[in-house]
């Protein structure tokens, strides 16, 4: 057996019996909250934004020796509808974990090439590729961070910086290049 306890104006709180074998909360208006069963701490998701997107347009094109905001077309999921114009911008505060992969074309062994992540408009974190060892190839960057964010001004963006002395590009795929975000806690 188990309880329903609901929260309304005219009667303040009620109980009534349940067979579901959980604790109930609900509300007058008929939001309900179900409390699992567990022993210590219980996780109650609520409203936790999480994204993932892609690029699958064409090709970017990265000039030399710029850091350059990269652009992403193909939302997998957005839960609350935070991410637009390749920018994050979440309206739950909170601490987030941020995870972005990007793929070079042709990169020479020497050359530097990064991926970071972006708060605000300035690097917050940068990430690292694989080493290249041949004369020339593709490299795959990634980069990932937990990150506080103010639920209100704060927001995300990826970045690639590449030094071979000309363009290079950044393939168009959503296995090889996506951002991709989730709120791990309030704040």
């Amino acid at each position: 057996m188990a309880s329903i306890i609901t929260a309304t104006v005219a009667s303040g709180l009620t109980q009534s019996a349940d067979n579901s074998g959980v604790l109930q909360l609900a509300s007058g208006t008929g939001n309900l909250v179900t409390v699992p069963s567990v022993t210590g701490t219980a996780m109650v998701s609520g409203n936790m934004p999480a994204f993932r997107v892609g690029k699958t347009d064409s090709a970017q094109s990265i000039p030399t020796s710029t850091f350059t905001k990269l652009t992403f077309n193909s939302e997998t999921f957005d839960t609350n509808n935070n991410f637009a114009s390749s920018t994050f911008t979440p309206t739950v505060a909170g601490y987030y974990q941020f995870n972005a992969n990007a793929l070079f074309n042709t990169i020479t062994s020497g050359q530097v090439v990064i991926i970071a992540i972006y708060k605000n408009g300035a690097a917050y974190t940068r990430g690292s590729g694989g080493y290249l060892n041949n004369t020339s190839g593709d490299i795959e960057l990634t980069a990932s961070a937990l990150i506080q964010a103010n639920g209100s001004t704060d927001y995300f963006d990826v970045y690639v910086f590449q030094n071979s002395g000309g363009n290079r590009d950044i393939f168009n795929s959503e296995v090889l290049t996506s951002f991709s975000g989730c709120l791990v806690r309030n704040a």
